[in-house]
């Protein structure tokens, strides 16, 4: 395993009922980088996820995290990484502080409950159920759930899907901000302009294969070099841009 990598994936392959969702792929995650898995719907992304986060046993290949083997030994992965699903239940009757005091309690050592609240903007719903919270507001929680242990990865399956635009951005932003504290995160997503933005490197997936593996740049300076144009003029802003501009940028809990 090379120096500068966290996790390394190699040959790895799960098949459903005869159907294969991962067909043997390898690639390495670089130790404190952001690295994005893309692919529609059905290309293997959260199979893949899954099997690096214990969740699921593949049929074949090996995964290793910080050199451990993470089907040899899965609890000492589980103190390593933190998780974010795509959907997440918790309990109906506690509120946001018991339950992130509950969750540190699965660990040997958490972060303060209160520091995870702020961590997310949520400090000032530290007696609110989750059943009170806003979409937006459940996904930072989650995210808080997956944090409470300080893991030094972070996994994070279509963080904003289903968010508006100011609730989007205010997610990138603590993505940012985890980032900058040397936290290695891998997300996937099917937002391109998220990945882009975000992204040191990203896997692009399709029927359980990576096609292309590369900075978002380069992806696009490759496409660029082949002749590729765009039908019609790209302008300077977006539809988004214009929805921000007249509504604001900032957050409405």
């Amino acid at each position: 395993m090379s120096a500068e990598a966290i996790i390394k994936v190699e040959n790895l392959r799960k098949t459903y009922n005869g159907l294969i969702a991962v067909a043997g792929i390898s690639f390495a995650v670089k130790k404190g980088e952001i690295f994005g898995i893309l692919g529609p719907n059905g290309a293997g992304k959260t199979t893949t996820l899954e099997m690096i986060e214990t969740l699921r046993r593949p049929d074949e290949g090996k995964i290793w995290i910080k050199g451990i083997d993470v089907q040899r030994e899965p609890q000492k992965i589980k103190t390593l990484i933190g998780v974010q699903l795509q959907s997440t239940s918790f309990f109906d009757y506690l509120n946001l502080k018991e339950l992130l005091t509950l969750f540190a309690s699965f660990y040997p050592q958490a972060l303060a409950v209160e520091e995870t609240l702020a961590l997310v903007g949520l400090e000032d719903k530290a007696q609110a159920m989750v059943r009170q919270l806003s979409g937006g507001q459940k996904q930072r929680f989650s995210l808080a759930a997956a944090l409470i242990h300080d893991p030094e990865i972070i996994f994070l399956d279509e963080p904003t899907a289903g968010l508006d635009p100011q609730a989007r951005r205010h997610l990138w932003e603590i993505i940012r901000q985890l980032h900058q504290r040397g936290k290695t995160i891998v997300l996937t997503t099917h937002y391109m302009d998220e990945a882009e933005l975000l992204c040191q490197r990203v896997a692009i997936m399709d029927e359980g294969q990576i096609l292309r593996l590369a900075p978002p740049r380069k992806l696009i300076e490759d496409l660029l070099a082949q002749g590729f144009k765009k039908s019609a003029q790209q302008l300077q802003a977006n539809l988004e841009d214009v929805f921000l501009d007249l509504t604001g940028k900032y957050l409405r809990d």
